[in-house]
């Protein structure tokens, strides 16, 4: 793989035209924001410290549960 010249960028750049109009890429470019968001969000949640209020609930794998 080469490096990609000017040409080869713009006929890149028109084939995704033709593929998905122009109407269509500022919308799939937004939702690529909202998911780059979101992910950022996530790993940022991740970081917090649990507070006191969650509970995690243990249980043994030999452990029988209720069922019914």
């Amino acid at each position: 793989m080469g490096n990609l010249g000017i040409w080869q960028l713009l006929i890149i750049l028109a084939i995704v035209v033709l593929l998905f109009g122009r109407g269509k890429i500022p919308e799939l470019m937004g939702d690529v924001a909202k998911g780059i968001k979101s992910f950022k969000k996530g790993i940022s949640d991740e970081d917090e410290k649990p507070s006191d209020n969650d509970k995690t609930v243990e249980h043994r794998a030999d452990e029988k549960t209720k069922q019914g």
